[in-house]
């Protein structure tokens, strides 16, 4: 490898949003992010509101049209 065109790589600390924290490898000293393992719902079983209309609905909702 060319020596000199390599960014340093780090022993990086990610800190996500509910408080959890791991230790990673990257470019970057220091990440910050707004979901990880421990409090996504893929990982943890729990269901988050979703809303289940779609753009259609929103408008007809938005300008009182009725579907049909």
């Amino acid at each position: 490898m060319k020596e000199g065109i390599h960014p340093q790589y780090f022993d990086a600390k990610v800190t996500c949003v509910c408080g959890n924290t791991m230790i990673i490898g990257s470019t970057k000293k220091e990440l910050r992010v707004e979901v990880c393992s421990k409090c996504h719902p893929f990982y943890t079983g729990s269901q988050r509101m979703v809303e289940t209309g779609g753009r259609a609905d929103k408008f007809r909702k938005k300008y009182g049209l009725k579907q049909g």
